[in-house]
């Protein structure tokens, strides 16, 4: 299976997914540890999670992938929501926690 074809899988497989440096345990950059803890504040603890470290070509593939050049990148319910940036205007204006707790309800 090719790159771009795991990475679907992964991001339709999945209600909240965020492509990440390291883990929600122990981010590796300060912009992953961002988006994890917006995603706490909204009340989502259970998400997928995928380490770009580990593995060189979906580090490269999501950013083809979603033509994004950063990471983290957050998809919810298979599309693409954006970065920690993004991710932050959103918790503060309401919209991200509506998001996910729509995707919640689908699950």
């Amino acid at each position: 299976m090719d790159t771009q074809e795991r990475i679907k899988q992964q991001v339709t497989g999945n209600h909240v997914v965020l492509f990440m440096k390291g883990t929600p345990q122990a981010p590796q950059c300060g912009f992953s540890q961002l988006a994890v803890q917006v995603l706490n504040a909204c009340g989502v603890q259970q998400f997928h999670s995928v380490n770009v470290l580990a593995d060189n070509e979906i580090r490269q593939g999501i950013k083809d992938y979603a033509n994004w050049p950063t990471i983290p990148q957050l998809y919810v319910n298979g599309e693409f929501v954006g970065g920690s940036d993004i991710m932050r205007e959103m918790y503060e204006s309401g919209e991200l926690k509506k998001l996910l707790e729509g995707s919640a309800q689908k699950a």
